[in-house]
Protein backbone atom coordinates (compact mmCIF):
# COMPACT_ATOMS: atom_id res chain seq x y z
CA UNK A 1 0.00 0.00 0.00
CA UNK A 2 1.22 3.59 -0.74
CA UNK A 3 1.90 5.52 1.98
CA UNK A 4 -0.54 7.84 2.82
CA UNK A 5 0.34 12.09 2.91
CA UNK A 6 -0.60 13.52 5.76
CA UNK A 7 -1.86 17.54 5.20
CA UNK A 8 -3.80 20.48 6.49
CA UNK A 9 -7.42 20.42 5.10
CA UNK A 10 -8.34 22.45 2.11
CA UNK A 11 -11.74 23.91 1.47
CA UNK A 12 -11.36 21.90 -1.56
CA UNK A 13 -11.57 18.65 0.40
CA UNK A 14 -14.90 18.81 2.08
CA UNK A 15 -17.14 16.95 0.09
CA UNK A 16 -14.30 14.34 0.17
CA UNK A 17 -14.44 14.24 3.83
CA UNK A 18 -17.93 14.14 3.95
CA UNK A 19 -18.03 11.20 1.85
CA UNK A 20 -15.28 9.34 3.78
CA UNK A 21 -17.51 10.41 7.06
CA UNK A 22 -20.46 8.12 5.50
CA UNK A 23 -18.50 5.82 4.56
CA UNK A 24 -16.39 4.94 8.33
CA UNK A 25 -19.82 5.35 9.93
CA UNK A 26 -20.73 2.02 7.99
CA UNK A 27 -18.24 0.37 9.83
CA UNK A 28 -20.47 0.73 12.98
CA UNK A 29 -23.55 -0.78 11.01
CA UNK A 30 -25.53 -3.17 13.75
CA UNK A 31 -24.10 -1.14 16.70
CA UNK A 32 -26.37 0.76 19.29
CA UNK A 33 -24.85 4.11 18.12
CA UNK A 34 -25.04 3.51 14.65
CA UNK A 35 -28.47 5.66 13.52
CA UNK A 36 -27.29 8.46 15.87
CA UNK A 37 -23.96 8.93 14.03
CA UNK A 38 -25.62 8.74 10.62
CA UNK A 39 -27.68 11.49 11.37
CA UNK A 40 -25.51 13.53 13.24
CA UNK A 41 -22.61 13.68 11.15
CA UNK A 42 -20.60 16.88 10.11
CA UNK A 43 -21.60 19.68 8.40
CA UNK A 44 -19.30 21.84 5.73
CA UNK A 45 -19.65 24.43 8.05
CA UNK A 46 -17.83 21.90 10.99
CA UNK A 47 -15.16 21.58 8.32
CA UNK A 48 -15.01 25.00 7.14
CA UNK A 49 -14.14 25.85 10.61
CA UNK A 50 -11.31 22.66 11.26
CA UNK A 51 -9.88 24.20 8.13
CA UNK A 52 -9.89 28.37 9.71
CA UNK A 53 -8.80 27.12 13.28
CA UNK A 54 -5.63 24.81 11.02
CA UNK A 55 -6.24 21.74 12.74
CA UNK A 56 -7.92 19.80 10.52
CA UNK A 57 -5.65 16.85 8.87
CA UNK A 58 -6.11 14.95 5.72
CA UNK A 59 -4.68 11.51 5.00
CA UNK A 60 -4.15 11.13 0.88
CA UNK A 61 -3.57 8.27 -0.63
CA UNK A 62 -3.15 8.70 -4.59
CA UNK A 63 -4.74 12.08 -4.86
CA UNK A 64 -8.23 10.55 -2.44
CA UNK A 65 -8.42 11.52 0.50
CA UNK A 66 -8.67 8.19 2.88
CA UNK A 67 -9.38 9.57 6.37
CA UNK A 68 -9.20 13.07 8.51
CA UNK A 69 -8.94 14.09 11.63
CA UNK A 70 -10.93 17.12 12.98
CA UNK A 71 -10.06 19.28 16.18
CA UNK A 72 -10.80 22.63 17.80
CA UNK A 73 -10.30 23.61 21.81
CA UNK A 74 -12.38 22.77 24.45
CA UNK A 75 -11.66 23.62 27.97
CA UNK A 76 -7.98 25.52 26.88
CA UNK A 77 -7.42 22.11 25.69
CA UNK A 78 -6.97 20.81 22.22
CA UNK A 79 -9.81 18.16 21.19
CA UNK A 80 -10.37 15.82 18.47
CA UNK A 81 -14.01 15.95 17.45
CA UNK A 82 -13.82 13.39 14.71
CA UNK A 83 -11.41 11.05 12.96
CA UNK A 84 -12.29 8.79 10.26
CA UNK A 85 -10.52 6.53 7.64
CA UNK A 86 -12.76 5.01 5.12
CA UNK A 87 -12.81 0.78 5.79
CA UNK A 88 -10.88 -0.44 2.91
CA UNK A 89 -7.81 1.63 4.28
CA UNK A 90 -8.28 0.89 8.00
CA UNK A 91 -5.63 -1.01 10.05
CA UNK A 92 -3.20 0.41 8.19
CA UNK A 93 -1.61 3.11 10.49
CA UNK A 94 -3.65 6.08 9.18
CA UNK A 95 -5.53 6.50 11.82
CA UNK A 96 -2.63 6.67 14.18
CA UNK A 97 -0.56 8.79 11.46
CA UNK A 98 -3.59 11.57 11.48
CA UNK A 99 -3.16 11.22 15.54
CA UNK A 100 -0.16 11.72 16.09
CA UNK A 101 -0.30 14.64 13.38
CA UNK A 102 -3.15 16.49 15.31
CA UNK A 103 -1.38 15.69 18.34
CA UNK A 104 2.02 17.49 16.92
CA UNK A 105 0.45 20.36 15.77
CA UNK A 106 -1.56 20.62 19.04
CA UNK A 107 1.66 20.53 21.15
CA UNK A 108 3.42 22.91 18.81
CA UNK A 109 0.54 25.55 19.42
CA UNK A 110 0.79 24.86 23.31
CA UNK A 111 -1.60 22.95 23.94
CA UNK A 112 -0.73 20.75 27.28
CA UNK A 113 -3.09 18.23 26.69
CA UNK A 114 -6.04 16.64 24.04
CA UNK A 115 -9.21 15.71 24.88
CA UNK A 116 -11.96 13.35 22.99
CA UNK A 117 -15.46 11.64 23.36
CA UNK A 118 -15.71 8.25 22.06
CA UNK A 119 -17.30 4.72 22.05
CA UNK A 120 -15.90 2.35 24.75
CA UNK A 121 -16.70 -0.74 23.56
CA UNK A 122 -15.33 -0.12 19.27
CA UNK A 123 -11.92 -1.95 18.95
CA UNK A 124 -11.25 0.91 16.85
CA UNK A 125 -12.56 3.83 19.39
CA UNK A 126 -11.58 3.70 23.16
CA UNK A 127 -9.36 1.00 22.69
CA UNK A 128 -7.57 2.33 20.09
CA UNK A 129 -6.54 5.85 21.68
CA UNK A 130 -5.69 4.13 24.91
CA UNK A 131 -2.62 1.92 23.65
CA UNK A 132 -1.74 5.31 21.96
CA UNK A 133 -1.59 7.15 25.47
CA UNK A 134 -5.38 9.06 25.96
CA UNK A 135 -7.04 7.58 29.21
CA UNK A 136 -10.18 7.76 30.89
CA UNK A 137 -10.65 11.26 32.58
CA UNK A 138 -13.28 10.80 35.35
CA UNK A 139 -16.44 12.90 35.09
CA UNK A 140 -15.02 15.02 38.15
CA UNK A 141 -12.05 16.31 35.46
CA UNK A 142 -14.32 17.98 32.90
CA UNK A 143 -13.89 21.00 32.26
CA UNK A 144 -17.71 23.32 31.59
CA UNK A 145 -17.12 22.69 27.64
CA UNK A 146 -16.58 18.53 28.37
CA UNK A 147 -19.61 18.81 30.42
CA UNK A 148 -21.57 20.23 27.47
CA UNK A 149 -20.63 17.97 24.87
CA UNK A 150 -21.28 14.85 27.16
CA UNK A 151 -24.60 16.76 27.54
CA UNK A 152 -25.52 17.08 24.02
CA UNK A 153 -24.80 13.54 23.03
CA UNK A 154 -26.69 12.25 26.08
CA UNK A 155 -29.68 14.59 24.72
CA UNK A 156 -29.48 13.28 20.99
CA UNK A 157 -29.76 9.36 22.62
CA UNK A 158 -25.84 8.32 22.67
CA UNK A 159 -25.99 4.70 24.99
CA UNK A 160 -23.90 6.60 27.47
CA UNK A 161 -22.89 3.66 29.08
CA UNK A 162 -20.97 3.15 26.30
CA UNK A 163 -19.44 7.04 25.50
CA UNK A 164 -16.24 7.77 27.66
CA UNK A 165 -14.28 11.24 27.77
CA UNK A 166 -10.56 10.63 27.22
CA UNK A 167 -7.56 12.70 27.58
CA UNK A 168 -3.49 12.46 26.53
CA UNK A 169 -1.15 14.99 27.89
CA UNK A 170 1.04 16.52 25.46
CA UNK A 171 4.67 17.55 25.18
CA UNK A 172 4.06 21.14 24.51
CA UNK A 173 6.33 22.17 21.86
CA UNK A 174 8.07 25.53 20.98
CA UNK A 175 7.55 26.90 24.18
CA UNK A 176 10.84 27.14 27.26
CA UNK A 177 9.85 25.46 29.92
CA UNK A 178 11.55 26.02 33.51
Amino acid sequence: MTRPLIRPGHESDIAALLEVERRAAALLLGHGAHDLFAMHSLSPADLQQGIRSGILRVAEVEGQAVGFALCGEVDGHAHLFEMDVVPEHGRCGIGSALLEAVCGEAATRGYAAMTLTTLRDVPWNAPFYAKRGFSELAGTEWGQGLREIVARERMLGFPMRLRVVMRRELAVQGLEMP
